[in-house]
């Protein structure tokens, strides 16, 4: 059977409506920027079903890219740097570079219709994520470095038989996952007021954090990116989005606090838990290998005095908890639950502060190799981003899928539930045996919700 691929129509860039004082001056990096460097971007969109109508007309794709488009050049207005380019200026003589946002310079964001002869079920598998989904996306294997030359922000519309996909690639220097999700909000939010109106309800605040002392400005120990910047090719991998109804996670709460004899344990830790667990069985690692839980873990609000919610930027740390592989499956789901709530209560203020303070005494940028092993897991995003609020005038989406970007062996990304309030969608990433393996374990499969 032939393979059916994304055929891309028309490209354009967007920028700024008009430009605002703070859009001319250069937007620096914090710390915590300029450690994802040589990360991927970060790639999420939406799946919408394709309405016979809209606004009481019949549906036009033309107009809708349009009206995509103008909100999109609205929302960029607030959002400045993301039509800009990242710059370097290198100081040979110390042996450091600046690195910067240059908000004016290169064309804008880039804006992409493509289209599939797929339907929204072909996509909608009830095994693997279908291949072709990388396609949605824009800026495949780039890595944020590259943003020197690329856009810094890329939209994909796909137009299926029956659907739409709106994928967004981002450059992982100025945003995470709240960031990320806050320029959706805010894009849905003008898209939808359709009233000339620029004003969003929560303003991205640009102001960078930094330790005292520190600031406003980083320069990194290096002077050619061939001294940092390192590609990653993913190996063979299978990609599954497992359910996990309000129900289902209720219960491993339960189960894990009555374990632990605690009330402490959160559901998303319970979930992480038998997720670390499940997915080290899977693996078939041995007994004396160390093993890790990474947790995505946000700091806003965790800096005393605390940052916005919509302090625009990285502002996160992949909290790590290690044991040995003897040591997760001797004990129960709740001690593994518990020693990821105890790393949690114990990332506060001095724990932060610590990190930062260190790399700005000796820079460094995270790379796969450095920074993620094949024998743990990892836990990024979040089932509390609002996703699905983005509605563009098209209605609730219909799923949550992800491009190329940041997959490797045991990377688990957690979305809310479409079904209900309280549910979560993950979506796991694998080898095929080991896939094959986690599909078949009992702890696991019990967890997982069926339509």
């Amino acid at each position: 059977m032939k393979t059916k691929v994304v055929k891309h129509i028309s490209e354009c860039f967007i920028k700024p409506e008009y430009e605002t004082a703070e859009s001319k001056n250069h937007y620096h990096l914090g710390p915590m920027d300029l450690l994802m460097l040589s990360i991927h971007y970060i790639q999420k969109g939406l799946l919408f079903t394709k309405p016979t109508n809209l606004n009481g007309e019949e549906f036009s794709t033309e107009k809708f890219l349009q009206s995509l488009k103008h909100s999109l050049s609205q929302t960029l207005v607030h959002f400045y740097p993301l039509g800009g380019r990242l710059v370097t200026e290198v100081n040979e003589e110390r042996h450091e570079s600046l690195v910067y946002v240059d908000c004016n310079k290169g064309p804008g964001a880039r804006f992409i219709h493509a289209s599939l002869d797929m339907t929204i079920s072909e996509i909608l598998s009830p095994t693997d994520v279908p291949l072709v989904v990388q396609s949605f996306f824009d800026h495949d294997r780039a890595v944020n470095h590259d943003g020197h030359t690329r856009p810094l922000l890329s939209v994909q519309i796909t137009e299926l038989i029956d659907g739409i996909f709106i994928g967004c690639s981002l450059n992982h220097v100025l945003v995470d996952g709240t960031a990320y999700w806050h320029f959706w909000n805010a894009w849905s939010e003008i898209h939808r007021a359709k009233t000339g109106e620029l004003t969003v309800l929560l303003p991205p605040v640009y102001e960078r954090w930094f330790p005292e002392g520190y600031g406003p400005t980083i320069t990194l120990p290096f002077t050619h990116a061939d001294e940092f910047v390192l590609r990653y090719e993913a190996p063979e991998l299978r990609e599954r989005i497992f359910h996990f109804s309000a129900e289902s996670i209720a219960k491993l709460k339960a189960q894990a606090n009555k374990e632990c004899n605690s009330q402490k344990i959160s559901s998303f830790q319970a979930l992480s838990a038998l997720c670390w667990r499940s997915i080290v069985r899977a693996n078939r690692l041995s007994l004396d290998q160390v093993t890790n839980c990474r947790l995505a873990i946000n700091n806003r609000h965790r800096l005393n005095p605390p940052l916005p919610q919509q302090y625009f930027g990285n502002c996160i740390n992949a909290m790590k908890t290690s044991t040995t592989v003897a040591e997760l499956h001797e004990h129960s789901l709740g001690r593994a639950a518990l020693s990821l709530h105890e790393s949690v209560a114990n990332h506060g203020h001095k724990a932060v502060l610590d990190h930062v303070t260190s790399w700005i005494e000796s820079p460094y940028v995270y790379n796969f190799s450095n920074t993620f092993d094949p024998n743990s897991v990892m836990m990024g995003s979040s089932p509390r981003f609002n996703m699905y609020g983005n509605e563009f005038g098209l209605g609730k989406a219909v799923a949550v899928r992800s491009g190329y970007a940041n997959k490797f062996v045991g990377k688990v990304t957690g979305y809310p539930g479409y079904e209900e309030e309280g549910s979560v969608d993950l979506e796991i990433c694998l080898p095929p045996d080991s896939m094959a393996a986690l599909e078949s374990d009992p702890e696991f499969m019990a967890a997982v919700s069926f339509p």
